[in-house]
């Protein structure tokens, strides 16, 4: 398979994902420019660094210019809990604008697994809704959805981490026997950077998952298995993944503006309902222990 041709571009590369991504590309021999907000952020070595901001539309030009294909990987949780829905909005927009001006050939997003309805979390909802703002672009757009992603760093790992550690006994809400897939993360870069490299995966959206579908509950008690730690979940129904988000935020070093959507958004379940990319990129995907250990390692 030929590689696409011209730069790289890849937003939100100071993130959980994007630094992991930019290595990986930088490995794979592709040229990559990084888009950051501030220029003394430490990327990898190799990477063309560019100072930019999906609000401020005046940086993006300079950021878009020559490139082929860019990395939408960006969100506006961390900027505060409220508005956030409003900030990716403005974000995406502003980002379609100026790709079209710069002609952009190709765009790949990572967003979330959901259903669509009326009952997704406001998180999920913001998610799909930045996928339809980007696939009305004159670019084509790869959409990836996943759900948990396990690897350390990641804010998801990190909350069901320090639950385990920090809380031998937990009252949890019904959430904890929802279910979901989660993929490792050296799993997700491999689908993104393949992606990339086959573009057959063009213009399509993609489900993607680890090999087991757990409930949050089961993932939870086999963490503490791995760290040899005694935990009893106890489910009461009268507790809300609203109230439930609350004492999460205390609990764990997650920043509530993202511990808190990311609590809500539990009582969605997230599966691959197609696995149509393992016939394009057809990884051997790591359980869900593998990834956990890992993750515990540091990598």
């Amino acid at each position: 398979m030929e590689k696409s041709q011209g730069s790289v571009l890849i937003t939100g590369a100071t993130g959980f994902i994007g630094k992991r991504l930019t290595q990986r590309l930088l490995d794979d021999g592709f040229s990559v420019r990084c888009m950051v907000r501030r220029t003394t952020t430490a990327m990898p070595e190799g990477a063309e660094i560019v100072q930019g901001d999906m609000l401020k539309p005046e940086t993006l030009e300079q950021a878009l210019d020559g490139i082929d294909t860019a990395y939408y990987l960006v969100h506006s949780m961390s900027g505060g809990r409220t508005g956030f829905e409003r900030r990716d909005r403005d974000a995406a927009d502003n980002f379609v604008t100026a790709a079209n001006r710069a002609h952009l050939r190709r765009v790949i997003y990572l967003g979330g697994l959901g259903e669509t309805g009326d009952d997704l979390s406001e998180h999920l909802k913001s998610r799909l809704e930045v996928a339809e703002i980007l696939k009305k672009g004159a670019f084509s757009t790869t959409f990836l959805r996943a759900a948990v992603i396990i690897g350390d760093g990641g804010a998801s790992f990190e909350m069901v981490r320090s639950l385990v550690t920090r809380l031998p006994l937990m009252i949890t809400p019904r959430w904890v026997s929802t279910r979901c897939q989660p993929i490792a993360v050296d799993d997700v870069i491999s689908y993104l950077a393949g992606c990339l490299a086959d573009e057959r995966t063009a213009g399509r959206t993609f489900d993607i998952g680890g090999p087991e579908v757990l409930t949050y509950k089961e993932m939870m008690e086999r963490f503490a298995d791995i760290e040899g730690k005694k935990l009893y979940i106890l489910p009461v129904p009268v507790l809300t993944p609203k109230l439930s988000s609350y004492w999460v935020g205390l609990i764990t070093p997650v920043p509530p503006s993202v511990s808190m959507p990311l609590i809500e958004g539990l009582k969605n379940e997230v599966i691959c309902r197609d696995n149509s990319i393992l016939d394009i990129i057809p990884l051997h995907l790591k359980p869900y222990d593998e990834a956990v250990r890992s993750a515990i390692k540091g990598r």
